[in-house]
């Protein structure tokens, strides 16, 4: 089962309302996945198969060896940028 992680700047508030659209999303395309939400200090040291974040983080990644999919948002909650975004993302794993 993949394992989808939310980041944001504390691990709390953003990252969890986008898990929350990220979850919706999967349901609806019926992919399985295992989802949590982190802050960005802690990124590195967890095992995601794919991480979703704000685009204002985008430049902070940089500083984190992360080696799987990073998909970055403009709008954390935007279903249709999630699914815009994720879609491919899910057929390059083969999730989809």
């Amino acid at each position: 089962m993949l394992k989808i992680l939310a980041v944001c700047g504390a691990g709390l508030g953003s990252s969890f309302a986008c898990q929350m659209s990220v979850e919706s999303v999967l349901k609806e395309l019926g992919v399985e996945a295992k989802l949590d939400h982190t802050d960005i200090s802690s990124v590195s040291g967890a095992n995601a198969d794919i991480v979703i974040s704000g685009k204002n983080f985008e430049k902070q990644f940089e500083r984190y060896s992360i080696s799987c999919p990073k998909v970055f948002l403009n709008r954390l909650v935007d279903k249709k940028e999630i699914k815009e975004k994720l879609v491919p993302v899910l057929q390059e794993l083969g999730a989809l």
